[in-house]
């Protein structure tokens, strides 16, 4: 019979991860493992609660361990994206039992969604928000990555933009407003963002008040983060945003964010593939999206100052698949 076992682990931030809601010095994450002893199988997978989204350490485990019954039972995949919203707490479900059921079979968890084996991929490497004068100096000490992600806040912001080219000339940049820009900052941002060569402009206004960007130019693509969760969210980002930033957290999981990989691409939009601050078993899932994906942004692990072991392989900004004693 297969049991559920729901665990609670911290792992330090080298320094401190500071956007514009706040700053924190850990990543708290829950772990959901799926074990059957009889069969010697088990599998496991990671979440980030994100109070952003109304969820906590606490509420998030309660969730996983709320469905012990079922799991026991035999809940399937599919059968789960029913019965849980989208969320951390199914997205750790949902990986534990792809890789459980990757191990039972003997398989890799992306043949089994019928996907291309995950290749290495160049991930972003995300700078915090802070002073000019600091995010310069983090800029240059990160010069030699060829994408770095940029966290801002919103007062100040051009001359932070401007700070982190000055500091990092040659790099490609996205820049992340976590939310934070406002209607009448709006127009001196995207041209502060024009000036210095950005790449890409994640969520620069609130979710709920995003609709101005449907009635402007956008010579930089606009990435949606906070304001798209799963598919049922895709109708109402026509016209306001060019790509999608796919994080499992958000999707409850790879298995929906596989099906919203698809959709997105079908309407035409570009995609991220992205993360909170985890380890590297929370990347492992995601890696299996890169192959979709014209930015990656799995920097989790570049991060803590210590990961899990087994961790993922990084070779400057490349990261490499997952083995199968990680995840899949």
């Amino acid at each position: 019979m297969r049991r559920l076992a729901v665990a609670i682990e911290r792992f330090p931030i080298a320094g401190a991860f500071t956007i514009s809601r706040g700053s924190r010095t850990e990543a708290v994450v829950v772990t959901a493992r799926i074990a059957d002893a009889e069969r010697g199988v088990a599998g496991w997978g990671e979440c980030v609660p994100y109070p952003r989204y109304g969820e906590s350490v606490e509420s998030v485990a309660a969730a996983i361990e709320a469905q012990g019954d079922a799991i026991a039972a035999g809940l399937t995949r599919s059968e789960m994206t029913e019965r849980m919203k989208p969320g951390a707490a199914r997205n750790a479900l949902d990986c534990a039992l792809l890789d459980f059921e990757a191990k039972a079979q003997g398989r890799p968890a992306w043949e089994i969604l019928g996907l291309t084996a995950p290749a290495p991929a160049t991930t972003a490497y995300t700078l915090s928000l802070g002073s000019p004068e600091s995010m310069e100096e983090a800029a240059r000490k990160a010069s030699a990555r060829p994408l770095l992600k940029v966290k801002l806040g919103g007062e100040g912001d051009p001359a932070r933009i401007a700070a982190v080219r000055r500091g990092a000339p040659d790099s490609r940049l996205i820049v992340d407003a976590n939310e934070a820009w406002r209607a009448e900052t709006l127009e001196a941002n995207l041209a502060a963002c024009l000036a210095a060569g950005v790449t890409l402009i994640e969520q620069p206004l609130p979710a709920d008040d995003d609709g101005l960007l449907a009635t402007i130019d956008r010579p930089i693509p606009i990435c949606a983060d906070e304001s798209l969760h799963d598919r049922a969210g895709l109708d109402r980002l026509a016209g306001r945003y060019d790509a999608i930033n796919i994080k499992l957290d958000k999707t409850g999981g790879l298995t929906e964010a596989v099906m919203l990989a698809h959709e997105a691409r079908a309407r035409g939009l570009a995609l991220m593939v992205g993360c909170m601050v985890g380890t590297s078993l929370a990347m492992a899932p995601a890696m299996l999206l890169v192959h979709h994906a014209e930015y990656v942004d799995l920097d989790g692990p570049l991060l803590l100052a210590r990961d899990r072991e087994p961790g993922l392989v990084f070779e400057g900004s490349t990261i490499h698949p997952p083995e199968a004693a990680l995840w899949g």
